[in-house]
């Protein structure tokens, strides 16, 4: 990968290196959710709905809703990481969907398919809030 090397606030905002160094945050983020889906996939294949015990059964039920509750975030993070990707391609990553500017490079190291600054995410959900509220 890049050894030792972070983004950091001193160097060209998505320079090149800063691009690359994203791409393979994510590449390796989406690589390692496929990997742990096909090891769920076949722990799943494993557990017995069937079973006699009705307390063994019970925790068999909530384990297969868990792991599918697990799934369907993952399968949305997904979507997020091929966008965030497709974005880097674009040239809009690292940039607000709502405000154009720059997101804080901590905030994409820490989440890196962010797509909106603090203080835009903050308004967007004020907003949803509100909605779900009336």
């Amino acid at each position: 990968m890049h050894g030792d090397y972070v983004p950091n606030e001193n160097e060209e905002f998505m320079s090149p290196r800063q691009l690359a160094w994203f791409r393979d945050r994510l590449v390796a983020w989406r690589n390692e959710i496929l990997e742990t889906a096909g090891r769920t996939l076949s722990d799943l294949k494993t557990i017995n709905l069937r079973e006699p015990d009705m307390a063994e059964r019970a925790s068999n039920e909530s384990d297969w809703a868990t792991e599918l509750r697990t799934r369907d975030r993952q399968r949305k993070l997904l979507s997020k990481i091929a966008d965030g990707l497709h974005r880097i391609d674009t040239g809009e990553y690292g940039y607000c969907d709502v405000t154009g500017e720059p997101i804080a490079l901590a905030r994409l190291i820490a989440r890196p398919v962010a797509t909106m600054t603090v203080m835009a995410q903050e308004s967007h959900e004020r907003r949803e809030r509100i909605s779900r509220a009336a």
